[in-house]
């Protein structure tokens, strides 16, 4: 699917576009959220809100600017810091999304696989659920969302080396809780 075509395509008013749009960004976008919530219900409430909003006011978005995932995930990341400030969550399981990640891939792992991973994955959710808000972004959209360190800045609010020093700080807690292995697994596992 060619994005900016479908896109000018919705700025013009072609509902069938926005219905694309929000098809093909539906999943990304309620990953996001659950990965900064924690929580499906609040997670799918702010990716059916963040989607919304985008596509109600797909006028303001400017191609030059930034990508439209980027763009969607900076309005994504804004409204799960509202849901957040609104619960005054103190931190974020994240024990559904990774299942949930493990449920989106291709392949099937073998029982001892799958002991070992779910084994990383409750240290994992352990040792983020001990970063700071703002240190948790950046693990979420770098290795989650697979987002570029420029896209990070974007989406966060802040400079390109904030967001390399967010995440830099991050993988330095998460190694110090968990070791080198379990981060080169979140580095390796994430992504597929």
């Amino acid at each position: 699917m060619n994005d900016v075509a479908v896109i000018r395509r919705a700025q013009a008013g072609d509902e069938r576009a926005a219905r694309e749009l929000f098809e093909s960004h539906q999943l990304r976008t309620y990953r996001l959220a659950l990965g900064l919530l924690g929580d499906t219900a609040d997670a799918e409430e702010v990716a059916q809100d963040a989607l919304a909003y985008a596509l109600l006011n797909i006028y303001r978005y400017n191609p030059g600017l930034s990508s439209f995932s980027t763009w969607l995930h900076t309005i994504t990341v804004s409204r799960a810091r509202d849901k957040r400030r609104r619960k005054i969550l103190p931190s974020i399981p994240l024990a559904q999304w990774l299942g949930l990640g493990n449920q989106l891939r291709d392949h099937t792992p073998g029982p001892e696989a799958r002991a070992i991973s779910h084994e990383i994955e409750t240290g994992l959710i352990a040792a983020m659920n001990q970063l700071s808000p703002k240190l948790r972004e950046a693990v979420v959209l770098r290795f989650y969302a697979d987002c570029t360190y420029k896209e990070m800045g974007e989406i966060m609010g802040c400079s390109l080396n904030t967001a390399r020093s967010r995440l830099r700080l991050a993988i330095e807690k998460l190694r110090a809780n968990l070791g080198e292995d379990t981060v080169r697994w979140l580095v390796t596992e994430t992504i597929r």
